[in-house]
């Protein structure tokens, strides 16, 4: 054994609450670590670090729990950093700062913000940890308005490979901090500490949601494509397509104005088929926050297991790859299959590609999907058909979303990252050299 003690809260296996701490948001991505660090300050991650170091162990750091895919933030027989009891939030208002421990769940933080008066960018989870999210990009219904929540970090508190507590903002470490807006998670170091800057919320903000027969997916889809990446950047739409078995077809997002402007910019939307629901309503901003990201039991936790695969579309789709997503969402047995798409454009294709490590500034909208499934006899065709539809659907999309992860895709380095990759490797070969935060589709150093 080396010098270095591990401290924090310290879960071996089989101690009290082992069971608990396995558990992620999403069950197949399960395995059983050889300990878990429960860090409560940045000296507790620099010490597991040299652990893991002295004796030999991977590593992994979790935030959330919302790793999509296997082997991402826990580790079979590593030591997982979770970084859960960091999560102090303190908002300098009259800098408009928010400083923000990285265990932080979204939901809390932005609902926190919110009932200050600020807003923020989220996602669709309130669950999620604001660890991981910032480091991929981080986008939502507010993104348009305000652009990804890595466009919105002015610096961090980081622990390097060897331990050591470090800073990057613009004025020092400016090429970690690039790295850091959208070069995905636990690639360069583990960051304790973020600061975002933030901004005063309306008063008021419309939200809308709108359901039709799941029949009617295709007319929807269509008007949507045609409608969304063009409307007015103060409105993020999101629509999502369940598979038949559940048989959700609904478009849900906010509007940064009023009521009367908003009816008539979802005209398109509430035109096509014949909507079983429309809601439409001006809300004080704290409660059009909760309207979009009601609260879950957090860590949250899935009760089905799910393999995700996501892409942007950067032209409309044509006749077939519709097709594809309705044959895909037929037969899809679990209830949590879907399609998920969100409008892109607005303040997010402003930053140029090369600005920040996030590449995909210029696409029409972002899509994902999602094959869930309950018993293990049914994972492999479930595995299976997400896979299947990537690769049908390769002519009419581009690129991945690093949050969004998908080990099927080989050359993983231009899809997450386009031409900032070797760029990334560049600053990866400085800050860990040696490669001790590696896990699949990790960010090789450049000499590698």
């Amino acid at each position: 054994m080396g010098l270095t003690h591990l401290t924090g809260r310290v879960i071996f296996k089989g101690d009290p609450g082992y069971k608990e701490a396995v558990k992620n948001w999403n069950p197949y991505v399960d395995v059983f670590p050889l300990v878990f660090v429960f860090a409560q300050n940045s000296y507790d991650i620099s010490n597991a670090i040299k652990w893991a170091r002295e004796n030999n162990i991977p590593l992994r750091v979790r935030s959330g729990r919302h790793a999509l895919d296997k082997n991402l933030s826990v580790v079979n027989g590593g030591l997982v950093i979770d970084v859960s009891d960091m999560n102090k939030v303190h908002l300098d208002k009259k800098n408009a700062i928010a400083t923000v421990q990285t265990g932080v769940h979204v939901g809390p933080l932005v609902k926190g913000l919110a009932r200050e008066g600020f807003m923020a960018p989220f996602g669709d989870s309130p669950t999620v940890g604001i660890g991981g999210i910032t480091m991929g990009g981080g986008f939502g219904v507010l993104s348009r308005s305000i652009g990804l929540i890595s466009d919105n970090l002015v610096g961090l508190k980081m622990v390097d490979a060897h331990g050591r507590i470090i800073e990057a903002n613009k004025f020092c470490n400016e090429d970690l901090f690039w790295a850091s807006r959208g070069g995905g998670g636990g690639n360069f170091g583990y960051n304790t500490q973020y600061a975002f800057q933030v901004r005063r919320a309306p008063k008021t903000a419309t939200v809308f949601n709108i359901i039709w027969p799941w029949e009617q997916l295709e007319a929807v889809f269509k008007t949507w494509q045609n409608w969304a990446p063009f409307v007015d950047s103060r409105l993020g739409c999101i629509l999502e397509i369940f598979s038949k078995v559940n048989g959700l077809c609904h478009a849900e997002g906010i509007f940064l104005g009023s009521k009367k402007e908003l009816i008539q910019l979802l005209e398109p939307l509430t035109n096509t088929g014949t909507p079983s629901q429309i809601v439409i309503e001006t809300l004080p901003y704290p409660d059009a926050i909760d309207f979009l990201d009601p609260d879950e039991p957090i860590p949250g936790r899935s009760d089905q297991s799910v393999k995700f695969s996501s892409s942007w579309g950067l032209d409309l789709w044509p006749e077939e790859p519709i097709s594809i997503m309705k044959k895909f969402l037929e037969k899809a047995p679990g209830t949590e299959s879907n399609f998920f798409f969100i409008n892109w454009g607005g303040a997010i294709s402003k930053v140029p590609s090369h600005k920040t490590a996030f590449f995909w500034r210029s696409p029409l909208f972002y899509t994902e999907w999602t094959a869930s499934w309950e018993k293990k006899s049914q994972e492999a065709a479930s595995l299976a058909s997400v896979e299947k539809v990537r690769q049908m659907m390769k002519p009419y999309v581009t690129g991945s979303y690093v949050n969004v992860p998908d080990q099927n895709i080989e050359n993983f380095g231009k899809a997450y990252y386009g031409s900032n990759f070797s760029r990334l490797r560049e600053v990866k070969a400085k800050y860990d050299p040696e490669n001790l935060f590696r896990f699949p589709q990790s960010i090789p150093p450049s000499s590698c």
